[in-house]
């Protein structure tokens, strides 16, 4: 095999659309979320901002390889596709699962409930939202937007449009007060005598910490690799957008911090659940309600822009058989993949009933960072295993060395500062050895869990929403219905006719 290919729809995504997708996917912690925490383990202004650039530095060298694998092997799936294809299956399906049962739910629901909690926050000004109204606000937004994305691919690129410029002009604010203040000569926490006081002992594995928080911040910059087979022009455009957005969102990230901390101090950061509200208050006045608002338009378009992703890597994954080939189906006039948005909707909604999000989350931040080391890795095995492969794209040999030395002192280090936290999310990745060799792997399986997959694709086909397989699951999914009981002749003989009108090889 010379190369990759691969169908999924025939809605193409722009190259604009590409842009605000990595913009908008990269968290909002500028505006406020989780920033107490992250400047508790950096301890100190000046530590914090050398955090936030070397953060972005090393994520832009992660893209430039992603730019690599994404255009070496155009295949829908990002991280989990490329370890596939490259180390087997059972690496790959480590990552989905990982990804499936804790990383994206969790990650949408920390998302969902910063969007509820600033939409509330100006109708309880003097405390807290009710947990209950923040859960149910943020299980409505998720709904909605899940059947946005089940109704349309271009609706769901336009919100993301939309939406990134929300978060940009929510950031600019922020940028520009800030520069005022410092042109006043409000700078004072900024001076390199007291940049550098720590509010406790700097420690390496503190340090670790603050990065893998940075990189929680900047985690979303590979989301394009998750869509690349939707791009248009993708060997053209995918790394175009790449080496344009993760420098922008740097630089913005960056020049925010510095205009926190020319008007608060770093007691008044570690105490604010909101940053970006106090920012406001403090210098807004009567326009204060600005911030919140804008805040809550930002983590929309971040929820919308996880949910299009976190569903193309369902649907990758049920596609190379390592998940129901059920979510590897797809609505044949939409174009959408319903069944894999429906899995995550549900899942998300599963995490905010239960709530536990703030300890979901550091386990999230190590997996995360532990997928992308061991896609790089696959990046250098993949040129000494198959050196003539072509490679539109061909990074230096010392940017993919560069990351993995950086990554490995950074995940060293944070094992030793959080044993606890580190073990667990390895542990959560590592249940899904024994899930891989039943689910996967025992091929003859129960011929009740046989006939009941095919079941609920037959009743998919059926509804008033029709639905067809991807082209890579033909094979399985029809061997199964040309066995099962339940198939009757007249689903069998419209088959063709659905696979014609959607332009996708049909064949048994």
């Amino acid at each position: 095999m010379d190369g990759f290919t691969c169908i999924i729809t025939n809605i193409k995504i722009s190259y604009q659309y590409c842009v605000g997708l990595s913009c908008t996917a990269e968290r909002s912690e500028q505006s406020g979320h989780r920033h107490n925490t992250f400047m508790h383990h950096a301890g100190s202004v000046g530590l914090s901002l050398i955090v936030w650039v070397c953060g972005g530095g090393i994520c832009t060298l992660g893209s430039m390889c992603y730019a690599e694998l994404g255009v070496t092997i155009p295949k829908s799936g990002g991280d989990y596709s490329y370890v596939t294809e490259i180390f087997g299956g059972l690496v790959g399906f480590l990552l989905l699962w990982s990804a499936v049962l804790i990383m994206y739910p969790t990650t949408l629901a920390v998302i969902a409930l910063t969007f509820s909690n600033y939409v509330l926050q100006p109708a309880f000004q003097n405390c807290f939202p009710p947990f209950i109204a923040t859960k149910l606000l943020a299980t409505i937004c998720v709904l909605f937007l899940t059947w946005v994305n089940c109704s349309s691919v271009r609706w769901a690129t336009r919100i993301q449009d939309i939406f990134t410029i929300g978060k940009l002009l929510a950031l600019v604010l922020i940028i520009i007060v800030g520069l005022v203040q410092i042109s006043k000569g409000h700078y004072d926490a900024l001076r390199p005598s007291v940049a550098f006081e720590f509010s406790q002992d700097p420690s390496v594995g503190q340090i670790a910490l603050a990065f893998l928080q940075a990189s929680f911040a900047y985690s979303g910059w590979n989301f394009l690799n998750y869509v690349t087979e939707e791009v248009v022009e993708p060997r053209k455009n995918l790394p175009r957008a790449i080496y344009i957005s993760i420098p922008l969102v740097t630089l913005v990230y960056t020049m925010t911090n510095i205009a926190y901390f020319s008007s608060m101090t770093p007691e008044e950061l570690l105490s604010s659940n909101a940053v970006a509200v106090t920012f406001g208050e403090k210098l807004l006045g009567m326009f204060s309600w600005v911030m919140p608002i804008s805040v809550a338009l930002s983590t929309f378009g971040g929820i919308n822009g996880y949910l299009f992703t976190s569903s193309r890597l369902c649907f990758s994954g049920a596609r190379e058989g390592h998940l129901p080939y059920l979510l590897a189906m797809i609505h044949l006039k939409n174009c959408t993949p319903i069944p894999a948005l429906l899995l995550c909707c549900i899942a998300t909604v599963v995490i905010l009933c239960i709530g536990e999000t703030h300890n979901l989350i550091n386990y999230v931040s190590f997996i995360n960072y532990l997928s992308y080391g061991v896609t790089i890795a696959g990046l250098l095995y993949l040129r000494k295993k198959r050196p003539n492969l072509a490679r539109p794209i061909k990074v230096n040999l010392l940017i993919p060395i560069s990351y993995l030395i950086f990554w490995a002192v950074l995940l060293g280090f944070s094992l030793y500062s959080e044993p606890v936290v580190c073990g667990l999310g390895m542990v959560i990745m590592l249940t899904g050895v024994p899930v891989y060799f039943v689910g996967v792997q025992w091929k003859e399986k129960p011929k009740c869990v046989f006939n009941f997959l095919v079941l609920l694709s037959i009743h998919c086909h059926h509804q008033h929403a029709k639905f067809y397989f991807s082209y890579r699951s033909l094979s399985f999914p029809f061997f199964l219905l040309k066995r099962s009981p339940f198939c009757s002749k007249s689903f069998s003989a419209s088959l063709p006719g659905c696979f014609q009108h959607a332009n996708v090889p049909y064949e048994i």
